[in-house]
């Protein structure tokens, strides 16, 4: 089910997704945990099944994990919030990333610049994992999904820790675990 939303609240989108875009570290996944409490619990634009449906669908779909984004928007305010989200999304970050790799190409060497870019890594880590746990809690609540989606959870997370194979084979056996009613 998708909400209309007025003028006014797609200039509100417009400028929380551009908000966010700053704090983004690691991807516009990595503030997924924000947009869900922003679109479904503060504004209630949106159902935990619509946001997590949204994000599996874009990440399913060949391309950028920031799919997500527009197909939030236009399911908050059709075609324009799809367009809204997408360039509060995109704006400040890819603006941000273009001084920056310019500036920071120049300076690589430098101990101020080494010791950023190796402290990013664990926050990119954590903001992910955040998003991981906002994205499983609707499998977790539900008391008839708890078992299989436990179990497939730490099937993922075992076998990328101790193994080199691609993610796509695991979002296939995820993809096919739910397919066939274990999660």
């Amino acid at each position: 089910m998708s909400v209309a939303v007025v003028p006014v609240d797609l200039l509100e989108l417009f400028l929380r997704f551009l908000a966010l875009s700053m704090l983004s570290i690691g991807g516009a996944v990595s503030v997924a945990p924000e947009m869900h409490r922003y679109l479904v619990e503060q504004r209630s634009w949106l159902t935990d099944s619509q946001f997590t449906g949204s994000i599996a669908l874009a990440q399913a779909a060949p391309g950028p994990n920031v799919l997500f984004v527009p197909i939030l928007g236009y399911q908050v305010g059709g075609l324009v919030g799809a367009v809204v989200a997408m360039v509060g999304i995109l704006l400040p970050s890819t603006a941000l990333s273009l001084w920056a790799g310019r500036w920071g190409a120049k300076r690589r060497d430098a101990p101020a610049v080494k010791a950023f870019t190796t402290g990013l890594a664990p926050i990119s880590i954590g903001l992910i994992a955040a998003t991981a746990w906002v994205l499983s809690l609707p499998f977790v609540k539900d008391p008839e999904h708890w078992p299989g989606a436990l179990a497939l959870m730490a099937l993922t997370v075992a076998v990328l820790l101790r193994t080199r194979i691609s993610p796509i084979w695991l979002i296939l056996v995820g993809a096919l675990a739910g397919g066939f009613g274990f999660v």
